[in-house]
């Protein structure tokens, strides 16, 4: 059985101390903070990597280092397992404990009990591929990363500057090349042609669509959507705004799908683009989320979030397989969390079982693999489309009785192409919903159409102890503190269409409440209202009482 090299990680290790007065964190989105803080982190992920491979038999393990929709001063870091998926949640406390190691002497002691608790061995390779955005932190956290491989050993691979659904996408590749799984070739241009040569197949004799405007965040997506843009050709005529990968101060500065989410209105840059009735998206700096958007006919703004994008992509896959004749084999299901529009949840719920779950990626994601074909969509656009093992044998050997049953599982078979079924892809999801919109002949209106928004509001509560709010019903009831919940239950019962809910931020001290009604200054007074009930029964900070127009 091989020993830590010890001295090789001591002598590296000592390179990248740990800031005494920080603690980090690793969440869903792995480790996020400010650039300039997070050296040690960087190089302990590279060893944490290393790992985690050995742990897998040598199997390959993903490093992305992004902060995705976050400022540009932020950076962050996160690991990818072997099939393209989030970090067994194990393993996020050991990276926790591992980052927060207060010197190299208590970092090696807690690497050591790590190993022999998880039962590691040292003697397996270790395996890991790592890419970048475009932040201008990158290079240097890169480095100390690096570090950490050659502490361990580890086999790199550096995939450099690249979108993250391109690294999980890198992931899955390399680890199922070769097998009846194989997911596609292990580079930015297999992945590229996977996806484009799907699409084309997809809307082939379909009517031209017309141009695409694509807001790219000033972000990593700029440089991959220059590359569909160029393969796709007259397939999808496609229009990049906000391509600036070296200014400094411009990624996501008011442009890409956290912007028009949150401020439900147009990126500024994109006001002499855009036509009324023309559609445009926007990607988020690292291009995993995607928002949709148009202006109507009176230069109105409308927004198409991922509840919209979640409505029109299963209901048309549940029509694909219904015209496939595989209903009765295959099951759609949608999954949500509790910020879905009840507007969504009301329409998908008359087509396809919706099951709601806690907010967060993982949950979703787990979820969603418990149906033959699963999809799911955060309202923030970050979302995808999962076929089991299953499904797609069923799709490759089903044999069609008639040629409308043959068109459409030859469809179905290329949706699961174009989708990147290992996380949340912006251009992928971007590419789909085209396919969508080209087989319905809808534009941005008609898709809008097929259900109302319920007007709703997003407000926080600054409180001086988080913990104590305790919630259940994925995430849509409290239980703790005693008889809030009630209080709530009795407002929203004043309301047409009312629902409202409360829960705790993951990451800071504050409680997030999320409120809806029929009618815009209903939702409004009904979250300020909710907003108030939690700040009298928790004593909340005074200054900071949620003001009528937060």
């Amino acid at each position: 059985m091989s020993t830590l090299p010890v001295e090789a990680i001591r002598v590296l290790a000592d390179r990248h101390p740990k800031p005494s007065s920080l603690k980090f964190q690793y969440g869903t989105a792995g480790f996020r903070t400010l650039g300039n803080s997070l050296d040690s982190v960087m190089f302990r992920v590279g060893i944490l990597a290393g790992l985690r491979s050995k742990k897998l038999d040598g199997k390959t393990i993903g490093v992305m280092v992004t902060a995705s929709h976050n400022p540009e001063a932020d950076n962050g870091v996160k690991l990818v397992d072997p099939r393209g998926e989030m970090l067994e949640a194990a393993w996020e406390g050991h990276a926790t404990v591992l980052a927060n190691a207060p010197s190299t002497d208590a970092f090696l002691e807690a690497l050591e009990g790590f190993v022999k608790a998880a039962k590691i061995d040292l003697s397996k390779p270790s395996k890991v591929v790592y890419a970048r955005d475009t932040r201008p932190s990158g290079p240097a956290l890169v480095a100390a990363l690096e570090d950490g491989f050659k502490a361990l050993n580890v086999d790199a691979r550096n995939a450099g500057v690249t979108t993250t659904p391109i690294l999980h996408y890198l992931v899955r590749s390399i680890n199922t090349k070769g097998t009846k799984d194989a997911y596609g070739e292990d580079s930015e241009e297999g992945y590229i042609n996977k996806i484009s040569t799907a699409f084309k197949k997809l809307v082939a004799g379909k009517p031209a669509s017309p141009p695409l405007i694509i807001d790219c965040a000033n972000g990593v997506g700029a440089k991959a959507a220059a590359e569909f843009a160029k393969v796709l050709g007259d397939a999808l005529p496609i229009t990049l705004v906000n391509t600036d990968t070296t200014t400094p101060g411009v990624l996501n500065h008011q442009c890409g799908a956290d912007f028009v989410k949150t401020q439900q209105k147009l990126p500024p840059s994109l006001a002499s683009h855009l036509k009324p009735g023309q559609r445009a998206c926007s990607l988020d700096g690292d291009a995993d989320r995607l928002m949709y958007f148009y202006l109507d006919e009176r230069g109105q703004f409308h927004m198409l979030d991922g509840d919209k994008i979640a409505a029109l992509v299963a209901a048309f896959i549940v029509e694909l397989v219904k015209a496939a004749g595989l209903e009765e084999k295959v099951r759609v299901g949608i999954v949500q969390t509790a910020y879905a529009n009840g507007g969504s949840t009301k329409y998908l719920t008359e087509r396809l079982p919706v099951k709601c779950v806690p907010t967060g990626v993982k949950h979703l994601h787990h979820a969603a693999e418990h149906y033959d074909v699963g999809v799911y969509f955060e309202a923030n656009g970050h979302g995808t489309v999962l076929f089991s093992p299953e499904t797609q044998r069923i799709l490759a050997e089903h044999q069609p009785s008639t040629p409308a049953q043959s068109t459409a599982i030859t469809h179905l078979i290329n949706i699961v192409q174009v989708i990147n079924q290992t996380v949340g892809d912006a251009l992928s999801d971007m590419l789909l919903v085209e396919v969508v919109l080209a087989h319905k002949s809808y534009n941005g209106y008609e898709w809008d159409s097929l259900y109302e928004d319920l007007p709703n509001r997003l407000v926080k509560v600054v409180v001086p102890d988080r913990t104590i709010f305790k919630t259940e019903d994925a995430e849509r009831r409290l239980v703790s503190p005693p008889g809030l919940q009630a209080r709530i239950d009795d407002l929203v019962r004043k309301y047409a269409s009312g629902r409202a809910f409360v829960r705790p931020s993951g990451t800071e001290d504050v409680v997030r409440v999320y409120a809806e009604a029929r009618v815009r200054a209903q939702a409004d007074e009904l979250a300020f209202r909710v907003a108030g009930i939690v700040y009298d029964e928790t004593g909340a900070d005074p200054t900071q009482r949620p003001a009528e127009f937060l």
